[in-house]
């Protein structure tokens, strides 16, 4: 399994957001948009040329409703954390943010891709990757992928993944630097999908 550890780093609500955008229209069900982490890690082997890497583990990055204000949404976040640690992905959450104009103002992921972006760089820094992976189209993380591309270029390799259809191509990329991009379409998504509903007790 030498130089041969992936290691997947999910924007959890970024990688929703995008599939719904991509592939759904906004009255669809809550669930369209999920996905398995285990199953999208899986998938990113395959698409990983020309090596079959060893995935080595999968994180994924959410942002955690507050029980006392949000008690439905809260149960739905903290069942479906619990299916994918079941899994055995590892899940780093950040306590949501409510401004106080909330509930007339939707409550706001903080911190989460800084904590996404700090992982990315810490475990390049300890060798704990041979190729990383962000899935995330949020701009904010550019300054790690930068980090690493450039301060390890030659001994880890990084990539990132994105949604895309006919009409939308939105990718994380640095320009003047070749970050390698994995396509997914409407198939990808399938094979992916987590039809599971969280809100169900």
């Amino acid at each position: 399994m030498e130089n041969n550890r992936l290691v997947l780093f999910v924007d959890s609500q970024n990688v929703y957001k995008n599939a719904r955008d991509a592939f759904f229209r906004e009255n669809d069900h809550h669930i369209c948009g999920q996905v398995n982490p285990i199953a999208l890690g899986q998938l990113i082997c395959q698409k990983t040329k020309p090596i079959s890497p060893h995935l080595q583990q999968i994180r994924v990055y959410s942002g955690q409703p507050d029980a006392s204000k949000e008690p439905r949404t809260y149960g739905a976040n903290y069942r479906q954390r619990n299916a994918w640690l079941k899994l055995g992905v590892y899940v780093i959450s950040r306590p949501l943010r409510y401004p106080q104009e909330w509930p007339k103002v939707k409550a706001q992921e903080k911190g989460v891709d800084v904590a996404l972006a700090v992982d990315f760089v810490t475990m390049a820094v300890n060798g704990d990757y041979d190729i990383g992976v962000i899935a995330s189209t949020d701009s904010d993380l550019k300054p790690a992928l930068e980090f690493v591309y450039r301060r390890f270029s030659g001994k880890i390799r990084i990539a990132v993944t994105a949604w895309r259809n006919n009409l939308k191509r939105s990718r994380l990329s640095i320009e003047g630097l070749n970050v390698w991009c994995h396509y997914l379409d409407r198939n990808d998504y399938e094979k992916v999908a987590d039809s599971t509903d969280y809100s169900l007790p």
